[in-house]
């Protein structure tokens, strides 16, 4: 098993409010970090899981099970970041 660490990106938060945090925190077992910057809500996980996609499709399951009216629409995560990183290098795609 290994920690892994990314973020999900969530619709339906118009601000934070206790019973927001409650919800989320109560429906993920406590491992999260709820933000919200420039009104895009997220909520950053530290998951142990045998491997990262695993990880991040239970978090998925937790944060949607809250029945708050969030939905998860994105997930970043330097892993992925990364490798997409390394793809681009080997197609000889440059970012920028």
């Amino acid at each position: 098993m290994k920690t892994h660490t990314f973020t999900l990106i969530l619709s339906g938060v118009a601000e934070l409010t206790p019973e927001l945090a409650d919800a989320l925190h109560a429906a993920t077992g406590g491992e999260i970090e709820l933000n919200l910057r420039d009104g895009v809500a997220s909520v950053e996980f530290k998951r142990t899981a045998s491997a990262l996609r695993d990880a991040i499709a239970t978090a998925i399951r937790d944060v949607e099970s809250a029945d708050v009216g969030v939905r998860v629409v994105r997930v970043e995560s330097e892993a992925a970041n990364v490798i997409a990183k390394i793809n681009a290098d080997l197609l000889g795609v440059t970012s920028g």
